[in-house]
């Protein structure tokens, strides 16, 4: 009886981790977003957008922040502690135009 109970135990359980799973990322890429965008200084009115990478490395999230302003787009990389949840965002990229 306690064999074929934890020989079900053990079939569900892949289940029951692979539906919370997508269900974690998800919460995942929602924290990213919102520690990214809380670093962000932007007048109102700019157009902003950030891409979270859909996993990220093992210990960071990473998201691409663009921010549009009249000179064209600053864009740089926000850095997402997996294990702190703290985030640091780059200094913007140069233009890669502009030096070709």
């Amino acid at each position: 009886m306690k064999q074929q109970l934890a020989a079900i135990l053990i079939s569900v359980l892949p289940v029951a981790a692979w539906s919370s799973s997508d269900e974690a990322w998800e919460e995942f890429r929602a924290a990213v977003d919102q520690s990214c965008r809380a670093l962000i200084e932007a007048p109102a009115g700019v157009d902003i957008a950030v891409a979270v990478n859909p996993f990220g490395s093992e210990s960071y999230g990473a998201a691409l922040v663009t921010i549009g302003n009249e000179d064209g787009q600053d864009r740089m990389i926000c850095i997402h502690d997996k294990a702190t949840g703290k985030a640091e965002l780059t200094a913007p990229f140069p233009d890669a135009a502009a030096a070709q």
